[in-house]
Formats: structure tokens, sequence, C-alpha cells
């Protein structure tokens, strides 16, 4: 024997709970990425450690200086002899800018002062050493 059972017609609705998770899971992941970005521009080097080092985040350019005492500037090689030309090129028309400096912990301390004044040579003056927070 058949069954009738009554019919009620619902409305179908969007649950909206599901989607406000998902939209706030990717607003959180998008920051996360954006913030990460921004903090490190330099090469992946084996920084000094400080106990109070942070990092500064409305620098414009990244000056790297390797193991080897090669020189980078926001990931591309510069010679040395042609730093002060390229810095003074990236920033002539920029207002205030300023330097994020990361050096090996192992090159020679001449090395950074060499680096040091051809970074000030280009007219850069905010230079901001960057280190690793000791844990």
């Amino acid at each position: 024997m058949k069954v009738k059972l009554p019919t009620t017609h619902r409305k179908s609705r969007v649950e909206i709970l599901p989607l406000m998770d998902m939209v706030f899971l990717l607003l959180v992941v998008f920051i996360y990425t954006m913030l990460s970005m921004a903090v490190h521009r330099g090469l992946k080097l084996d920084l000094p450690r400080s106990e109070i080092a942070e990092p500064e985040k409305q620098l414009i350019l990244s000056v790297s200086i390797d193991e080897k005492g090669v020189v980078y500037v926001d990931k591309q090689m510069v010679s040395i002899d042609k730093l002060t030309d390229t810095l003074f090129t990236m920033t002539h028309d920029k207002k205030d800018p300023g330097v994020l400096l990361f050096a090996d912990r192992k090159i020679p301390y001449q090395e950074l002062f060499n680096v040091l004044d051809k970074i000030k040579k280009a007219g850069l003056t905010r230079i901001s050493l960057q280190a690793e927070v000791e844990k």
C-alpha cells in the first residue's frame, strides 16, 4: 500500500555561515601573506642575532651582502663599484628613501663598512641594519 505524505513547499535559502567562514579564512590568509612579503625583501642570509631586533617596513630598498661579499640590490647582483650609481638612480626621485641592509655574519667588518660608505655616497641616510631576533 502506498502512503501519501503531505508535500510542503519549503522555500530554498542560502546558508550564509559557511560562506562567512570561508571569506574570513581567505582574508586572514591574504593579510598574513602580504605581511610576510613586505617584511623580508633581502636574500636568505645567516644574519647576526640581536635581542631587540625589529624589522622596519617603510624602507624601499634591500641591499644584501652574502658570505662571499657579493652585493645584491633587491635580489639583483650589483658590483661594489656600481652600487652608488645604482642606488642613486633607483632613489633620486623618491621622498626620504631608506635601505634595509642584510649582511651575512661571516663577512669581514671592513666589507660592511665599504658597502655602508657606498650607500651614504648615494645620498641615503636612512639605513637599517637587519638582524635575527635571538630566541
